[in-house]
C-alpha cells in the first residue's frame, strides 16, 4: 500500500457487480469513488459497514461521490447479501484478489495462531481525477462511514 498515498493515481480496475455488471473505474472520472474492501458477505462487521454506507448514501450522492464494496464473494453471494439486508450500495466481486493486490489490502493475516492471505478493511477515497485522495488502512467499523463522510465533504469543497 506504500505507494497508495494521497495524491497519487488509483489503480485501474473493472470488476463485475452484483448484476454482473462490469464496473470500470476509469468510466467514473467525474465523480468521487469511495471504495471500501471487506471480508465476506454477511459477517457481523461487513454487515454493519454496508448497512452504515446504505444509510448515508443519500449523503454521499449529494456530494457527486458513489460508494463500492468490494470482497472476493461472487456477484450471486452479493446478490442475496443485497437482498437480505436491503442494501441499496453496489457491491463488486474480486474473486482472483487481484484488484485486492493492486490496493495493497490483501496481505497475510494472523488469527488463531495461524496465517493466512486474506482482506485487510481499508477505504480508500478517490477524488474526481481518478487521483486517491485519502486512504483509511486496517479500518475500524465503528464511526467509519460518518469518518468518511466527513474527509469527503471537506475535501469535495
Amino acid at each position: 500500500m506504500s505507494d497508495l498515498i494521497a495524491g497519487n493515481k488509483a489503480p485501474e480496475f473493472s470488476l463485475p457487480d452484483e448484476n454482473g455488471k462490469i464496473v470500470n473505474l476509469k468510466d467514473l472520472r467525474g465523480k468521487w469513488v469511495v471504495l471500501y474492501f471487506y471480508p465476506k458477505d454477511n459477517t457481523p462487521g461487513c454487515t454493519i459497514e454496508a448497512q452504515d454506507f446504505t444509510a448515508e448514501l443519500q449523503e454521499f450522492e449529494k456530494l457527486s461521490a458513489t460508494v463500492f464494496g468490494i470482497s472476493r464473494d461472487s456477484a450471486e453471494s452479493h446478490r442475496k447479501f443485497i437482498e437480505k439486508k436491503e442494501l441499496k450500495i453496489t457491491l463488486l466481486s474480486d474473486a482472483d484478489h487481484k484488484v485486492m493486490e493492486d490496493f495493497g489490502v490483501w496481505q497475510l493475516k494472523k488469527m488463531y495462531g495461524k496465517e493466512s492471505m486474506g482482506i485487510v478493511r481499508s477505504t480508500f477515497l478517490i477524488d474526481p481525477d481518478g487521483k486517491i485522495a485519502h486512504v483509511w488502512p486496517k479500518v475500524s467499523v465503528k464511526g467509519h462511514v460518518d469518518e468518511v463522510k466527513r474527509v469527503l465533504a471537506d475535501l469535495a469543497k
